[in-house]
């Protein structure tokens, strides 16, 4: 029988993702676009923000009938290639897609950000709201017995810092999420933290880390795939 995987829904830290558009209200106009369009995914590849920016990304070239094409830019929670974003020519031909990290959290998390979330960006619409889910190493889980989230907290309390927590990166928020379960439970973890979703779950699911709270997307498929 195949080991569980033990899941929840986290009620917080749920990663909103908006794009940035760079666009002083005087430059739209009807003929835009006139070239190709960029935008910038401050996260590697086959994580949330780069996934959903690939679904934007083929639907807006189906509609302007023009290449949109998606730049990962990863490092530093997000701020490297959003960072980028902002400096780019305000013309509206470089988008971002910005996530809770790069346009909330990262403000606590370092002490100097590259550029400023809110003056050197002008939001066009939330793309996708986004919940992060519990997921343990199937081995893990059944070696300790583990079916349920309270199995998981009394374990967790029994064996204080052996277990090894990934995430996707210091202050993002599957790593934030992990830090409120252990304030919420009163329990303590090894955080691993990863350069995105794909190295994190492939150790997950490897069993080099133990579990993970990952944005849903990220998971799904291999949620689907047992």
């Amino acid at each position: 029988m195949q080991a569980p995987i033990v899941r929840c829904r986290l009620i917080t830290a749920v990663c909103l993702m908006a794009t940035a558009l760079l666009l002083p209200a005087a430059h739209a106009h009807a003929d835009y676009p006139e070239r190709d369009v960029k935008i910038i995914v401050p996260f590697p590849a086959g994580g949330t923000a780069d996934i959903a920016a690939r679904v934007v990304a083929a639907e807006l070239g189906k509609s302007w009938n023009k290449p949109v094409v998606v730049d990962n830019k990863a490092g530093a929670g997000g701020n490297v290639g959003t960072a980028e974003a902002a400096r780019a020519t305000a013309d509206g031909y470089t988008l971002l897609m910005g996530t809770v990290s790069t346009h909330a959290i990262n403000q606590s998390v370092y002490s100097k950000l590259p550029y400023d979330p809110v003056k050197d960006f002008v939001p066009v619409t939330l793309v996708i709201p986004v919940p992060n889910i519990l997921e343990l190493n199937p081995k893990f889980a059944d070696k300790h017995g583990i079916r349920t989230v309270a199995d998981l907290i009394k374990y967790l309390k029994a064996n204080p810092g052996s277990v090894n927590m990934a995430s996707t990166g210091n202050g993002t928020s599957t790593h934030l999420s992990g830090e409120l379960f252990q304030s919420m439970t009163g329990t303590r973890m090894t955080h691993v933290p990863y350069k995105g979703s794909s190295p994190a779950l492939t150790d997950v699911m490897g069993g080099s880390a133990d579990l993970i709270f990952d944005n849903l997307p990220s998971s799904m498929g291999y949620i689907k795939g047992g």
